[in-house]
């Protein structure tokens, strides 16, 4: 399905699949199309205002790399950028603007154990790096989570 219905499709899939589960506890049915993602706790009218924010905070950073982090982690780049004052803090950059310290936050925080998992399942950056920047990943990654 497409990225925009992945919560439609997984509810769906879920339906089919929840007599064959143990029973749910905790949250309703359907929860999820009423809850922030992780990251997501911002109105929907707030992305600009924290990109402003986080340019302020990170000014070392393109405005483009700042964008697509957000996009990706919303208030979890933070976390990510960690305390870095310059480019060179974020590590060792694969191409694009994919660096060490948004590999190692995924491998961390969002179970990445593959260059694939992160260039196609997690950013779609696999459309912009060569072969050789993707094995060179995969090494790393796999040297590291």
């Amino acid at each position: 399905g497409k990225i925009t219905t992945y919560r439609k499709l997984a509810e769906a899939a879920l339906a089919k699949l929840g007599p064959h589960l143990p029973k749910p506890s905790g949250a309703a049915a359907g929860w999820t199309g009423t809850t922030a993602l992780p990251g997501g706790d911002f109105g929907v009218d707030g992305f600009e205002a924290l990109l402003e924010v986080t340019l302020r905070g990170f000014p070392f950073l393109p405005p483009r790399t700042a964008r697509r982090l957000l996009r990706a982690y919303g208030t979890k780049a933070r976390i990510l950028l960690g305390e870095a004052k310059s480019l060179d803090d974020l590590g060792q950059n694969f191409g694009t603007d994919l660096t060490e310290a948004e590999v190692r936050y995924l491998i961390a925080h969002e179970f990445v154990r593959a260059a694939d998992d992160i260039v196609w399942r997690r950013s779609k950056l696999g459309l912009h790096l060569s072969g050789g920047q993707i094995a060179a990943l995969d090494i790393f990654v796999k040297g590291i989570a």
